[in-house]
Formats: C-alpha cells, sequence, structure tokens
C-alpha cells in the first residue's frame, strides 16, 4: 500500500480521530479490487449496523417530537447508499481509497457504492477500535453539517408536520415562495423561501418544487421545535 501517512492523518484530522491501529484505517479504506490479503468488506458489515443505530440516536434527539413513523421514514433516507455518499463525499474519501488500477480506470473513486461502503468501513473500524461513543460522535457531528445535503425527496413529509405545528401555534398554515427556477429543461433547479407570520424562515434548492419546499419545510421545522424547547 503506497498511501502516505500524511494522507491518514488528514482524514483523521477531518472525523477528528486518531487511530491507535493505522492497519484497521488500511483495512477501512481498501476496496476488495484491490490486490491484498485484506479488505473492507466486513467492516464494512459492522458499520452498517453501527450507522443504523447511531442515526437513530442522532434522529431521536433531533426530533423529540416525530412519532416512530416518521423517524423510520427519515432513517430510511439516511442509512443507505445515497445518504452514505453523501458523507463520504463531505469527507473526500475517494481520495484515500485503495482500489485497483482497472477499478481506478473505470472511476471507482467516485462510485457512490464504493464511497458507500468505505464510509460504512470506516465507522465500523472506529467502533471496533473505541466502541459506540466515538462512532457516534463521528456520525453525529458529520450528519449535523451535512444533514440539509442528504435528499429526503417525499419519503419524509416535513410539509405535512410544519403545517400541523404553525396551525397550533400561529393559528395559519405556512406560505411557500418561488424564488428562482434555473437550469435546461432536463435539469431545472428550483429555489422555493417557507413563510410563516410573513418572515422567511429558510430557504432551499432542489430538482422538483415539491423536493425544494420539502427542504425548507424540514428547516423551519426545526427551528420552531427548538424555538419551543
Amino acid at each position: 500500500m503506497n498511501k502516505s501517512h500524511s494522507a491518514f492523518n488528514e482524514l483523521e484530522q477531518k472525523i477528528q480521530y486518531h487511530f491507535k491501529d493505522q492497519k484497521l484505517l488500511a483495512q477501512a479504506l481498501t476496496h476488495r479490487s484491490y490486490k491484498t490479503q485484506t479488505h473492507n468488506e466486513r467492516l464494512e458489515f459492522l458499520g452498517d449496523a453501527v450507522l443504523d443505530l447511531v442515526v437513530g440516536e442522532y434522529l431521536f434527539k433531533k426530533f423529540p417530537n416525530l412519532s416512530e413513523g416518521d423517524l423510520s421514514k427519515l432513517r430510511a433516507c439516511i442509512v443507505n447508499e445515497q445518504g452514505f455518499n453523501k458523507l463520504a463525499l463531505a469527507l473526500d474519501l475517494g481520495k484515500y481509497i485503495f482500489i485497483s488500477s482497472s477499478e481506478e480506470r473505470n472511476n471507482g473513486r467516485s462510485k457512490p457504492s464504493i464511497l458507500s461502503n468505505t464510509f460504512e468501513a470506516l465507522i465500523g473500524a472506529v467502533y471496533l477500535e473505541s466502541g459506540i461513543q466515538e462512532a457516534s460522535r463521528i456520525t453525529h457531528t458529520l450528519l449535523e453539517s451535512n444533514y440539509h445535503t442528504i435528499d429526503f425527496g417525499l419519503s419524509s413529509d416535513f410539509k405535512t408536520s410544519l403545517q400541523e405545528l404553525t396551525q397550533a401555534r400561529f393559528s395559519q398554515i405556512p406560505r411557500y415562495e418561488l424564488i428562482t427556477e434555473s437550469g435546461p429543461d432536463h435539469q431545472k433547479s428550483f429555489t422555493m423561501a417557507v413563510f410563516i407570520n410573513d418572515k422567511e424562515y429558510a430557504r432551499c434548492t432542489g430538482n422538483s418544487k415539491k423536493n425544494a419546499q420539502q427542504k425548507c419545510a424540514q428547516i423551519a421545522y426545526e427551528i420552531l421545535q427548538k424555538e419551543c424547547v
């Protein structure tokens, strides 16, 4: 393996964690295509189970008034290839992966499946070395910083939750306004804003108006929830 210690140190600085066993970190970053005796599939298996728990814990604390059903929907939007790919991209994880030359030529460092699996393996390695507390801290920090980059689509209905909350508190419903629309017909981008009592609570961009509205509603709902605490 020819990754320099400085590359490992760079990744460790990003997650604010130093591996006592550098071989464990190297294993977590090794794709099965790489010619070596060990790769990251077993750590990926472990990390998948750990992330299911720590993401659930994060959502449980972040949204104290959401029902079990809504929390499950949110977790399903994060605990998948697309969600973990977002977190891997936030770490520029592809830069550190050991892959074969053929996979390299096939743009393996940017493949969502490889990035997602490597992220799972990385968290699995942290858990194996230092337990659930460190795995949870790293994951929660990443989620908090990148939460609004995750595409929840229509799987989570924050618009309904926000409307119920604003009706109860303000006796009115949120107002959504299209701010800008750009891009070619096949790849439109929409920026929406949400207003409550004529106050703008959030402004978000999505690949559809509904998607952008959901993102706005999600942020506004979170703000109002914090105001209740």
